[in-house]
């Protein structure tokens, strides 16, 4: 069984950083494209940032390029997300999301297993 555990979130001050680790199991790790997905209150699914495989091929949403960095460690089976010079609207649920299948992914197919979420509350 898959299994994407998220952790590192809570609440920090603008200009703040945070260290989000997506923790996995069930699957050989070091073969699936990972990304980071956001969900603010009240608003729909936003994509954050994706990582390859192996960690050498990285992509990012505009708003966070510079200040949030994607990640991961193939031999702890973990994914992370550094995030700084956070502000408000960096406030969200943020999610660690799977690929479908091993190697290359394309559209939806790189977002089909999903963690619970960690929320991230940026605020004075």
């Amino acid at each position: 069984e898959v299994q994407l555990a998220e952790s590192g979130g809570g609440l920090v001050q603008p200009g703040g950083s945070l260290r989000l680790s997506c923790t996995t199991s069930g699957f050989t790790f070091s073969s699936y494209h990972m990304s980071w997905i956001r969900q603010a209150r009240g608003k729909g699914l936003e994509w954050v940032s994706s990582i390859d495989s192996g960690g050498g091929v990285t992509m990012s949403t505009n708003s966070v390029q510079g200040r949030f960095t994607i990640s991961r460690d193939n031999a702890k089976k973990t994914l992370y997300l550094q995030m700084n010079s956070l502000n408000a609207e960096d406030t969200a649920v943020y999610y660690c999301v799977k690929a479908g299948a091993p190697g290359y992914c394309s559209g939806y197919g790189c977002f089909v297993s999903w963690g619970q979420g960690t929320q991230v509350t940026v605020s004075s």
